[in-house]
Protein backbone atom coordinates (compact mmCIF):
# COMPACT_ATOMS: atom_id res chain seq x y z
CA UNK A 1 0.00 0.00 0.00
CA UNK A 2 1.82 3.26 -0.83
CA UNK A 3 1.96 5.88 1.33
CA UNK A 4 1.20 8.64 2.36
CA UNK A 5 -2.04 8.35 0.51
CA UNK A 6 -3.28 5.03 -0.79
CA UNK A 7 -2.73 4.60 -4.86
CA UNK A 8 -5.18 3.12 -6.70
CA UNK A 9 -6.47 2.13 -10.36
CA UNK A 10 -9.41 2.11 -11.19
CA UNK A 11 -10.19 -0.25 -14.62
CA UNK A 12 -13.58 0.20 -15.90
CA UNK A 13 -14.51 -2.82 -18.24
CA UNK A 14 -17.16 -3.91 -20.48
CA UNK A 15 -17.53 -7.61 -20.80
CA UNK A 16 -17.49 -8.00 -24.40
CA UNK A 17 -14.18 -8.21 -26.41
CA UNK A 18 -13.90 -5.60 -28.99
CA UNK A 19 -12.91 -5.28 -32.37
CA UNK A 20 -9.34 -4.94 -33.70
CA UNK A 21 -8.37 -1.39 -31.97
CA UNK A 22 -10.02 -2.38 -28.41
CA UNK A 23 -8.35 -2.50 -25.42
CA UNK A 24 -10.65 -5.21 -23.50
CA UNK A 25 -10.75 -6.86 -19.95
CA UNK A 26 -7.01 -7.92 -19.86
CA UNK A 27 -6.18 -4.46 -19.97
CA UNK A 28 -7.25 -4.22 -16.00
CA UNK A 29 -5.37 -7.33 -15.58
CA UNK A 30 -1.76 -6.19 -16.94
CA UNK A 31 -2.52 -2.20 -15.44
CA UNK A 32 -3.83 -3.81 -12.26
CA UNK A 33 -0.82 -6.35 -11.79
CA UNK A 34 1.47 -3.69 -12.67
CA UNK A 35 0.33 -1.27 -10.23
CA UNK A 36 -0.11 -3.53 -7.23
CA UNK A 37 4.00 -4.50 -7.98
CA UNK A 38 4.51 -1.30 -7.38
CA UNK A 39 3.02 -0.46 -4.09
CA UNK A 40 -0.43 0.67 -4.90
CA UNK A 41 -3.77 0.14 -3.34
CA UNK A 42 -6.02 -1.60 -6.46
CA UNK A 43 -9.13 -1.37 -7.52
CA UNK A 44 -10.75 -2.98 -10.82
CA UNK A 45 -14.44 -2.12 -11.56
CA UNK A 46 -16.76 -4.36 -14.35
CA UNK A 47 -20.12 -5.45 -14.71
CA UNK A 48 -19.38 -8.46 -13.89
CA UNK A 49 -16.81 -8.87 -11.31
CA UNK A 50 -16.80 -12.67 -10.74
CA UNK A 51 -14.87 -13.19 -13.52
CA UNK A 52 -12.63 -15.85 -12.71
CA UNK A 53 -9.86 -14.19 -14.23
CA UNK A 54 -10.32 -11.23 -11.87
CA UNK A 55 -11.02 -13.36 -8.91
CA UNK A 56 -7.77 -15.11 -9.01
CA UNK A 57 -5.99 -11.26 -9.88
CA UNK A 58 -7.85 -10.90 -6.15
CA UNK A 59 -6.22 -13.88 -4.61
CA UNK A 60 -2.54 -13.16 -6.42
CA UNK A 61 -2.20 -8.82 -6.47
CA UNK A 62 -4.68 -8.49 -3.68
CA UNK A 63 -6.70 -6.00 -5.92
CA UNK A 64 -10.31 -5.54 -4.86
CA UNK A 65 -13.20 -5.89 -7.60
CA UNK A 66 -16.14 -4.05 -7.84
CA UNK A 67 -19.61 -4.61 -9.63
CA UNK A 68 -20.46 -1.33 -12.04
CA UNK A 69 -22.25 -0.30 -14.76
CA UNK A 70 -20.22 2.74 -15.56
CA UNK A 71 -22.98 4.20 -17.89
CA UNK A 72 -25.14 4.80 -15.09
CA UNK A 73 -24.73 8.12 -12.79
CA UNK A 74 -25.75 6.52 -9.57
CA UNK A 75 -23.83 3.36 -9.98
CA UNK A 76 -20.47 4.79 -10.75
CA UNK A 77 -21.09 7.46 -8.44
CA UNK A 78 -21.70 4.87 -5.31
CA UNK A 79 -18.55 2.69 -7.17
CA UNK A 80 -16.18 5.71 -5.78
CA UNK A 81 -17.75 5.76 -2.56
CA UNK A 82 -16.74 2.51 -1.83
CA UNK A 83 -13.56 2.63 -3.17
CA UNK A 84 -12.47 5.56 -1.50
CA UNK A 85 -13.77 3.62 1.64
CA UNK A 86 -12.25 0.93 1.13
CA UNK A 87 -8.61 2.00 -0.01
CA UNK A 88 -8.51 5.85 0.74
CA UNK A 89 -7.69 8.87 -1.47
CA UNK A 90 -7.86 7.96 -5.24
CA UNK A 91 -4.65 9.18 -6.95
CA UNK A 92 -4.58 7.22 -9.98
CA UNK A 93 -8.06 6.61 -11.86
CA UNK A 94 -8.34 4.80 -15.48
CA UNK A 95 -11.17 4.49 -18.20
CA UNK A 96 -11.07 1.30 -19.89
CA UNK A 97 -14.10 1.30 -21.79
CA UNK A 98 -14.38 0.35 -25.36
CA UNK A 99 -18.24 0.54 -25.66
CA UNK A 100 -19.44 -0.58 -28.58
CA UNK A 101 -22.15 -2.96 -28.75
CA UNK A 102 -22.21 -6.17 -31.04
CA UNK A 103 -24.86 -4.59 -33.45
CA UNK A 104 -22.62 -1.90 -34.26
CA UNK A 105 -19.88 -3.82 -35.80
CA UNK A 106 -19.04 -2.92 -39.38
CA UNK A 107 -22.00 -0.78 -39.96
CA UNK A 108 -22.66 1.42 -42.65
CA UNK A 109 -24.21 5.03 -42.11
CA UNK A 110 -27.15 4.39 -43.74
CA UNK A 111 -27.29 0.30 -41.82
CA UNK A 112 -26.65 0.95 -38.53
CA UNK A 113 -29.30 1.33 -35.98
CA UNK A 114 -30.36 4.33 -34.20
CA UNK A 115 -30.16 2.82 -30.85
CA UNK A 116 -26.62 1.03 -30.98
CA UNK A 117 -25.33 3.85 -31.91
CA UNK A 118 -26.71 5.66 -28.48
CA UNK A 119 -25.64 2.88 -26.71
CA UNK A 120 -22.20 2.96 -28.02
CA UNK A 121 -21.82 6.45 -27.27
CA UNK A 122 -23.44 5.94 -23.58
CA UNK A 123 -21.13 3.02 -22.87
CA UNK A 124 -17.58 5.19 -24.05
CA UNK A 125 -18.48 8.89 -24.04
CA UNK A 126 -20.94 9.09 -21.33
CA UNK A 127 -19.35 6.40 -19.40
CA UNK A 128 -15.87 8.69 -19.67
CA UNK A 129 -17.48 11.97 -18.27
CA UNK A 130 -18.88 9.55 -14.92
CA UNK A 131 -15.72 8.60 -14.03
CA UNK A 132 -13.86 11.40 -15.03
CA UNK A 133 -16.65 13.58 -13.20
CA UNK A 134 -16.48 11.20 -10.00
CA UNK A 135 -12.73 11.58 -10.20
CA UNK A 136 -12.36 14.81 -10.41
CA UNK A 137 -14.35 15.72 -7.67
CA UNK A 138 -12.37 13.32 -5.40
CA UNK A 139 -8.92 14.55 -6.08
CA UNK A 140 -9.15 18.19 -5.94
CA UNK A 141 -9.64 17.29 -2.11
CA UNK A 142 -6.15 15.31 -2.33
CA UNK A 143 -2.99 16.91 -0.83
CA UNK A 144 -0.80 17.61 -3.34
CA UNK A 145 2.58 14.88 -3.30
CA UNK A 146 6.05 15.68 -3.48
CA UNK A 147 5.57 16.58 -7.32
CA UNK A 148 2.70 18.82 -6.19
CA UNK A 149 0.53 16.88 -8.22
CA UNK A 150 -3.09 15.38 -6.41
CA UNK A 151 -3.84 12.56 -8.99
CA UNK A 152 -3.95 11.56 -12.58
CA UNK A 153 -6.68 10.51 -14.62
CA UNK A 154 -6.22 8.72 -17.98
CA UNK A 155 -8.57 7.78 -20.95
CA UNK A 156 -7.86 4.92 -22.60
CA UNK A 157 -8.84 5.81 -26.69
CA UNK A 158 -8.79 4.41 -29.97
CA UNK A 159 -7.57 4.77 -33.44
CA UNK A 160 -11.00 6.12 -34.26
CA UNK A 161 -10.06 9.17 -31.99
CA UNK A 162 -7.86 10.05 -34.76
CA UNK A 163 -9.54 8.77 -38.06
CA UNK A 164 -12.84 8.16 -38.79
CA UNK A 165 -13.05 5.03 -40.48
CA UNK A 166 -15.94 3.35 -42.95
CA UNK A 167 -18.89 1.83 -41.29
CA UNK A 168 -17.41 2.64 -37.94
CA UNK A 169 -19.43 6.35 -37.59
CA UNK A 170 -20.83 6.08 -34.06
CA UNK A 171 -17.09 4.32 -32.64
CA UNK A 172 -15.57 7.29 -34.38
CA UNK A 173 -18.50 9.66 -32.82
CA UNK A 174 -17.42 8.11 -29.18
CA UNK A 175 -14.32 8.53 -29.68
CA UNK A 176 -13.47 11.87 -30.81
CA UNK A 177 -16.07 12.87 -27.46
CA UNK A 178 -13.24 11.13 -25.87
CA UNK A 179 -10.97 12.99 -26.75
CA UNK A 180 -12.74 16.46 -26.48
CA UNK A 181 -13.61 15.04 -22.84
CA UNK A 182 -10.39 14.34 -21.94
CA UNK A 183 -8.93 18.10 -23.46
CA UNK A 184 -11.44 19.81 -21.51
CA UNK A 185 -10.71 18.00 -18.13
CA UNK A 186 -7.00 18.44 -18.70
CA UNK A 187 -6.97 22.40 -19.76
CA UNK A 188 -9.64 22.52 -16.30
CA UNK A 189 -7.64 20.26 -13.95
CA UNK A 190 -3.82 20.60 -14.93
CA UNK A 191 -3.82 23.74 -13.13
CA UNK A 192 -5.73 22.29 -10.00
CA UNK A 193 -2.94 19.69 -10.55
CA UNK A 194 -4.73 17.04 -11.47
CA UNK A 195 -2.70 15.58 -14.56
CA UNK A 196 -5.19 14.13 -17.16
CA UNK A 197 -4.29 12.21 -20.23
CA UNK A 198 -6.01 11.11 -23.33
CA UNK A 199 -4.32 7.61 -24.93
CA UNK A 200 -5.09 5.91 -28.48
CA UNK A 201 -3.64 2.59 -28.52
CA UNK A 202 -3.56 2.78 -32.74
CA UNK A 203 -2.52 -0.98 -33.33
CA UNK A 204 -3.99 -4.24 -32.75
CA UNK A 205 -3.10 -5.49 -29.28
CA UNK A 206 -1.23 -8.84 -29.39
CA UNK A 207 -2.15 -10.63 -25.90
CA UNK A 208 0.19 -13.44 -25.02
CA UNK A 209 -0.72 -16.78 -25.54
CA UNK A 210 -0.20 -19.92 -23.09
CA UNK A 211 2.90 -21.03 -25.84
CA UNK A 212 4.35 -17.49 -25.07
CA UNK A 213 3.35 -15.78 -28.18
CA UNK A 214 1.74 -13.02 -28.76
CA UNK A 215 -1.39 -13.00 -30.99
CA UNK A 216 -4.42 -11.04 -31.78
CA UNK A 217 -7.78 -12.98 -32.57
CA UNK A 218 -8.41 -11.09 -35.92
CA UNK A 219 -4.45 -10.13 -37.04
CA UNK A 220 -3.32 -13.18 -36.15
CA UNK A 221 -0.07 -14.01 -34.15
CA UNK A 222 2.46 -11.50 -33.49
CA UNK A 223 5.78 -11.41 -35.58
CA UNK A 224 8.86 -9.03 -34.85
CA UNK A 225 6.85 -6.42 -32.68
CA UNK A 226 4.35 -5.21 -34.96
CA UNK A 227 1.67 -5.19 -32.41
CA UNK A 228 1.17 -3.27 -29.52
CA UNK A 229 2.64 -5.37 -26.05
CA UNK A 230 -0.05 -4.89 -23.24
CA UNK A 231 2.82 -4.87 -20.81
CA UNK A 232 4.18 -1.90 -22.51
CA UNK A 233 1.12 -0.31 -22.31
CA UNK A 234 0.81 -0.51 -18.54
CA UNK A 235 4.34 0.77 -18.53
CA UNK A 236 3.34 3.83 -20.44
CA UNK A 237 0.14 4.31 -17.98
CA UNK A 238 2.42 4.35 -14.75
CA UNK A 239 4.66 6.39 -16.59
CA UNK A 240 2.12 9.09 -17.31
CA UNK A 241 1.22 8.72 -13.30
CA UNK A 242 4.79 9.50 -12.29
CA UNK A 243 5.80 11.97 -14.84
CA UNK A 244 6.92 15.53 -13.45
CA UNK A 245 4.37 18.59 -13.79
CA UNK A 246 6.85 20.37 -15.51
CA UNK A 247 6.13 17.88 -18.54
CA UNK A 248 3.08 16.46 -18.13
CA UNK A 249 1.58 15.05 -21.47
CA UNK A 250 -1.89 15.02 -22.31
CA UNK A 251 -2.02 13.18 -25.47
CA UNK A 252 -0.12 10.33 -26.04
CA UNK A 253 -0.39 7.79 -29.54
CA UNK A 254 0.57 4.32 -29.06
CA UNK A 255 1.89 2.46 -31.83
CA UNK A 256 4.19 -0.18 -32.70
CA UNK A 257 7.27 0.74 -34.80
CA UNK A 258 6.10 -0.82 -38.39
CA UNK A 259 2.24 0.44 -38.34
CA UNK A 260 1.37 2.25 -41.23
CA UNK A 261 -0.55 5.78 -40.11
Amino acid sequence: MAAPAQTRHSAFQRKRRTDRWGWPLASALVCAKLFAKNGMSVGVAARNPDKSVLQKLEKTHGVWRYACDASEPAAVELLFENVVRDLGALTLVVHNIDGRVPGIFRKGITEADPSTAFDTLRNSAFSAFLVGQQAARLMRENKPNANGTKGTIIFTNASAALKGYPSSGAFAMACHAKSGLAQSMARELMPQGIHVANVPIDAAIGWTQEDGTRAHRLAGTTIDDNMADPDHIAETYLQLHHQHRSTWAFEVVLRPWVEKW
